[in-house]
Order: structure tokens, then C-alpha cells, then sequence
């Protein structure tokens, strides 16, 4: 099987529920270590391993991390990568240092992987949650269609 086939191969068959729920927002998402555990059988299947790698880089004066998530064939080498960056939060309450560095190093992991891997989390609550910042409607008046992202400030 050609290294191309072997990623399209991979992308079609590739379930990856998310198998986690975020208790403050109650909306389920999956993790890079959701990704990984969904992707290994197929891995196997197609005789192929993948790598995840973490740079640090500064932009601006604000640390990120670079996230490499690479497909190889197993004799071949290297089939595709991608990459992503994930910002270092300056203070994240609760969080030394390094777990700081830790959760944008997983968050940037996720992403890589959702680009290799074509998962689209569009739906996903990291894309669509307000953490509780919109208001329930009142019964019995018609909802208001806004058209303008700027009427919240007008």
C-alpha cells in the first residue's frame, strides 16, 4: 500500500468519540490521549507508528508551544506531518509552571493530530461552548435574530 493511501486509509476509518466531560461546561470532548488510543489499532493495521513532538517558541514576547505530530510507514519513513501551537497562559490559577507548559503541550498535541488525522471539532465545545454566558431566552417573547456581531456593543 503507497504512503498516501496509508494516511487516507487511516482518516476514513478513524472513530474517535470524545470520551471526556468537562464538569464545569457539561459538554463532552476527547483528548489527544482519546486520539492516540482510537488511532493505535489502525496504526497497527497499516503497519505505520506515529510521533509527537513539542517545541518551545516565542512570538512577541509570549511563549507557545509547537506541537509536530508525524505519520511514518513503518519502512518507509516518513509519510506526513503537521504542526500546531498552543500559548503558554502567564498565570493559570491552581498551575506551577510546568503544568502550565503541560496543558498548552497536550492542547497543541490535540490539534496536531486533529489536522494529521482530518478530525473536525467544529462541533466540538472548545468551538461552540460560552461557559454560561448566554442568557435563557423568556418564554412567550420571539426570539431576536442578531445580524451584526457588534449589536452586543451598540
Amino acid at each position: 500500500m503507497s504512503e498516501p493511501k496509508i494516511l487516507q486509509s487511516i482518516q476514513a476509518e478513524l472513530k474517535a468519540p470524545k470520551g471526556q466531560t468537562n464538569k464545569f461546561g457539561g459538554y463532552k470532548y476527547r483528548s489527544a490521549e482519546d486520539i492516540l488510543e482510537a488511532v493505535k489499532p489502525l496504526l497497527n493495521k497499516y503497519n505505520a507508528y506515529l510521533t509527537i513532538s513539542d517545541d518551545i517558541v516565542e512570538v512577541g514576547g509570549r511563549v507557545y508551544v509547537k506541537a509536530t505530530a508525524t505519520l511514518h510507514e513503518s519502512h518507509k519513513g516518513e509519510i506526513e506531518s503537521t504542526t500546531a501551537f498552543a500559548r503558554e497562559a502567564e498565570v493559570k490559577k491552581g498551575m506551577d509552571d510546568s503544568q502550565i507548559t503541560g496543558s498548552a503541550s497536550s492542547y497543541a498535541r490535540k490539534y496536531a493530530l486533529n489536522g494529521l488525522l482530518c478530525i473536525d471539532d467544529t462541533k466540538d465545545a472548545d468551538a461552540t461552548n460560552d461557559h454560561g454566558k448566554s442568557q435563557p431566552k423568556p418564554k412567550g417573547k420571539p426570539a431576536v435574530k442578531k445580524t451584526d456581531a457588534f449589536d452586543d456593543i451598540l
